[in-house]
């Protein structure tokens, strides 16, 4: 699950079930002085629309906005992990900072039946209801919209390279816990390493091993000849996966001319900080407009704990690091407007 959903191994569009365990800002841009204004908005790429929820800080002049953009499988728009929902913490404390967030149902969860496994890609799951997304916010009450911003979380910052690329208003991009890895290997990788829990996910794991490794290699094998084929790995088809090996996120975001912020949390096991993190700092090198942090005690959610990452860990109510959210938001208080 390259970056997919915690708790299972998702092939990024449908999830396939194989592990049932599951500061100071900028001057000028303090916190903001009442409650936000939270609205139900339509995210509108064909019929039907998507639902989504905007969240704008009480404030007398215009306030950046991010636009969140949720990993593999079928997300709501609070990204909810078992007792988890990162997109809503994230949403309430950037507002608290004074920074608008747009978060969205993806279509893999408000309309599952409207994905032809034939012809599906990642491209299609993320790029035209993010830029939808993107369109929208540029003409809300309140917004300034020379300062959007696009935060992709795991899969979701894989293509937010992509997304931005096509979408030069955006003024900066937010790579948190972004997935650059092969899927293939890293799909073993993750399973090998829950393999080495204890307890019921450590034995599920360990029986499920085999498995997951002879689908990697049907994953490895394809070629274009296999296109319109359907029944690999989650579900989706053989499009998907050559879509998806022929993409290059971290040569993507290094051609993007808008500033990069790349966050990783020092617990996750999914998207890694010895695998993606290095991948996207060596291809980053040298490359001005990027800032990078690792938080140390946090998982793929971003939220805090102690000891190796479990899946079990997710099922714990709680909430992203609050130094998390103030990263980002004394990053985007400083971005350049666009325009």
């Amino acid at each position: 699950m390259r970056g997919g959903r915690p708790g299972r191994w998702a092939a990024h569009g449908v999830l396939v079930v194989l592990v049932a365990a599951t500061a100071a800002l900028s001057a000028g841009a303090g916190p903001a002085a009442a409650g936000p204004s939270v609205r139900t908005v339509r995210v509108e790429v064909g019929t039907p629309p998507l639902t989504g929820t905007l969240v704008v800080p009480a404030s007398s002049r215009p306030v950046p906005v991010v636009v969140l953009v949720s990993g593999s499988g079928p997300e709501d728009q609070d990204e909810t992990v078992g007792a988890n929902a990162p997109f809503k913490d994230l949403a309430h404390d950037l507002a608290g900072l004074g920074i608008a967030t747009l978060r969205y149902n993806k279509r893999t969860y408000q309309y599952p039946g409207s994905v032809d496994p034939a012809t599906y890609t990642p491209n299609e799951e993320y790029v035209p209801d993010a830029l939808a997304a993107i369109a929208l916010v540029g003409h809300e009450r309140g917004i300034d919209p020379h300062k959007i911003v696009v935060l992709g979380h795991s899969q979701g910052g894989t293509y937010a390279p992509l997304i931005a690329e096509q979408a030069p208003q955006v003024a900066g991009v937010v790579l948190l816990a972004a997935a650059s890895e092969p899927f293939a290997p890293t799909l073993v990788r993750q399973v090998q390493y829950l393999a080495t829990l204890g307890g019921t996910t450590g034995a599920q794991a360990k029986d499920e091993l085999a498995a997951v490794e002879q689908a990697a290699l049907a994953i490895e094998a394809l070629t274009p000849a296999d296109a319109g084929r359907t029944g690999y790995l989650g579900g989706v088809g053989a499009t998907y996966y050559l879509a998806l090996d022929a993409y290059d996120p971290v040569a993507t975001a290094r051609a993007l001319p808008q500033p990069l912020l790349v966050l990783q949390g020092g617990r996750d096991y999914q998207v890694t900080e010895s695998g993606d993190y290095a991948l996207w700092q060596r291809g980053l090198a040298g490359r001005a407009g990027v800032t990078s942090k690792v938080f140390p005690a946090d998982d793929h959610l971003f939220v805090s704990g102690t000891g190796p990452a479990t899946p079990a860990d997710y099922q714990k109510p709680g909430h992203v690091d609050p130094a998390v959210a103030a990263a980002i938001a004394r990053w985007v208080h400083g971005l350049t407007p666009v325009g």
